[in-house]
């Protein structure tokens, strides 16, 4: 099953007519298909899908290209390096400074 098909077949190329109206129609005429895949890698990640599975949904035989798609939330990394922070400590001071600037932002 594919997410763009017509008369039941696979599409080779999403840049038609039928791409182009619907994207302007919703406002966004640069997303691009790429974008949708990504978006769709990365949420597939955020869910706690298995990597396998993520690489058979994304449809790669490859596994790093599995892993570019589904790349780690700033935000999680972030929490996870503030996890060995401790408030009272200078001895980490890079680590210190990284939770200040989440704070901020």
């Amino acid at each position: 099953m594919y997410v763009f098909s017509y008369a039941g077949r696979r599409l080779r190329k999403m840049n038609n007519s039928g791409w182009r109206r619907a994207r302007e129609r919703a406002v966004l005429q640069q997303v691009r298909v790429h974008d949708l895949k990504h978006t769709f890698g990365r949420r597939l990640r955020a869910a706690g899908v298995s990597f396998e599975d993520r690489q058979d949904l994304l449809g790669h035989r490859s596994g790093r290209i599995t892993t570019h798609y589904s790349a780690a939330e700033l935000g999680n990394l972030i929490d996870a390096a503030n996890l060995v922070v401790d408030e009272g400590s200078r001895k980490t001071p890079a680590l210190v400074l990284l939770k200040r600037k989440a704070a901020i932002a």
